[in-house]
């Protein structure tokens, strides 16, 4: 039933609400109460005048009664009825619920964004639990010295004389070896309190990379001109780069960005996709550039240049995941081994070989994109050695929501497909 058409049940609802009878509230607009009888079944369209007359009457706004919830209510309501399809919602009439029930449509609302906050915190979480290097570090140096300690204490513990020197020298270990087991506890402590929202706390290299990458919007054709010397000082002075590991990896990054936007300037970009569309081959035969390089330059500035941000993942021989510029509705794992099915991993046993592949992401927001994956070898070429690849893949999202696609996910733990052949290990959603 369509929004507009729900007055007259808003009309009674309201009416009941205040207590006033149908009679009372015809007299008082000057209708028939046969007429108002009509109105309030929907039978009988409103407007104009006559609303306004009794929505004074009923001490609400006109808006109230002619719009009934605000489309935000509505939207959340069809959301929460695709999530739990199985319990076989009347997602047609939406609208006349949340009209008669305002009260319960707002609170179903609010329950179905409280899941989804909680999933992804419990994504978030096990993902540190699970994969977190710091975190795992940490507890191997903590029990290494509780067994330290058990160790000591059990000799002491024996029976029989030992030692005065020996004795000495066990009640040393033992008291240095339970100051730094509370040390490291208090600095457990601290990493954890500190992690309350785990997607801000950087912990490795990688990470910190990223967030200096993400807050220059993986642009950096500014530095077109310069040399290493200016490229190194701008890469010490970032302040997400705290580390030298960090500042080092950031550099080879920031060098093969820059020298992208020298082989392919943001002016030739913007009138091959005007030429092309977003489409990396075509684009990358015309410039003459390898294929890699036009994702990572339509990555870097499709905010300008195309109608929807593109995100970009790069990973190594290994399957590791080391450069990401991610988007809206297709999470990329920060800790764990990524989805097998990605295109991304695929390009490695095809290496220099274009792939393009449509995917749907699994979970509540099922959102479709087109992938554009190829891998390329890194170095110089060498006799009788095998080179290695680095593979690359852009993300395009694609218009209209959800599209049949191969489905994919983030990670084996928080992916809810079921029959996956790519599973390795059980997931939390499933």
């Amino acid at each position: 039933m369509a929004r507009d058409t729900l007055t007259g049940s808003r009309i009674r609802e309201r009416r009941t609400v205040v207590g006033m009878r149908q009679a009372e509230l015809a007299k008082s607009v000057g209708i028939s109460a046969s007429y108002l009888n009509l109105i309030e079944h929907n039978r009988r369209r409103i407007g104009g005048k006559l609303l306004v007359d009794i929505a004074a009457e009923l001490g609400v706004e006109a808006s109230l009664l002619s719009e009934g919830a605000e489309a935000a209510l509505i939207s959340s309501l069809g959301e929460a009825a695709a999530d739990g399809a199985q319990a076989g919602a009347e997602t047609d009439r939406v609208d006349e619920f949340a009209g008669r029930f305002p009260g319960w449509a707002a609170l179903i609302a609010r329950q179905h964004s409280r899941i989804e906050d909680l999933e992804r915190t419990a994504v978030t979480l096990t993902d540190r639990l699970t994969h977190d290097p710091h975190l795992a570090t940490s507890m191997h140096e903590m029990l290494t010295m509780v067994t330290a300690i058990r160790s000591t204490a059990g000799i002491l513990a024996e029976p029989g004389e030992i030692e005065p020197e020996w004795q000495n020298r066990f009640h040393r270990n033992l008291n240095e070896d339970s100051q730094r087991l509370a040390e490291s506890s208090q600095q457990l402590v601290a990493y954890l309190d500190g992690a309350g929202d785990a997607a801000a706390s950087l912990t490795l290299p990688t990470e910190e990379v990223d967030a200096m990458l993400s807050s220059n919007g993986f642009r950096f054709d500014d530095l077109i001109n310069a040399d290493g010397e200016a490229l190194k000082s701008f890469v010490q002075e970032q302040d997400t780069l705290t580390s030298e590991a960090a500042q080092d990896m950031a550099l080879t990054v920031i060098s093969q960005l820059v020298d992208d936007a020298r082989r392919l300037p943001s002016n030739r970009l913007q009138s091959l996709v005007g030429t092309y569309g977003a489409k990396p081959v075509d684009i990358a035969n015309s410039a003459a550039v390898p294929l890699a390089v036009v994702l990572r330059r339509l990555a870097a500035l499709s905010e300008q240049m195309l109608p929807m941000a593109c995100g970009l993942v790069m990973c190594d021989g290994a399957g590791t995941l080391m450069q990401r510029k991610a988007i809206d509705g297709f999470p990329m794992p920060r800790f764990s081994g990524a989805c097998p099915k990605w295109p991304l991993f695929q390009a490695l046993a095809r290496p220099m070989q274009p792939l393009r592949q449509t995917v749907t992401v699994t979970g509540r927001d099922a959102r479709s994109f087109e992938c554009y994956a190829v891998a390329d070898p890194i170095g110089p070429m060498k006799l009788d050695e095998a080179p290695l690849y680095h593979s690359y893949m852009l993300v395009i999202p694609l218009e209209g929501g959800t599209s049949e696609g191969r489905e994919v996910g983030s990670s084996c733990r928080v992916c809810p497909s079921v029959g996956c052949e790519g599973r390795r290990e059980p997931s939390l959603l499933a």
